[in-house]
């Protein structure tokens, strides 16, 4: 299941340059998480500084 990124996104890129499979853009106002893209490894997640990534 693809990860989704929460309305507290500081849009820092924090995540987009953990993704190792470069499925994160920022999108309007916050990043956004291209679920054909995202392979669930949870990096985006464990590197976010305000924790707002979870498994959609």
């Amino acid at each position: 299941m693809a990860f989704v990124i929460g309305d507290a996104c500081i849009s820092c890129g924090t995540c987009a340059g953990n993704c190792p499979v470069g499925a994160i853009a920022e999108g309007d106002g916050k990043f956004e998480i291209d679920a054909d893209s995202c392979i669930s490894c949870g990096a985006c997640a464990s590197n976010c500084p305000v924790s707002c990534i979870e498994e959609g």
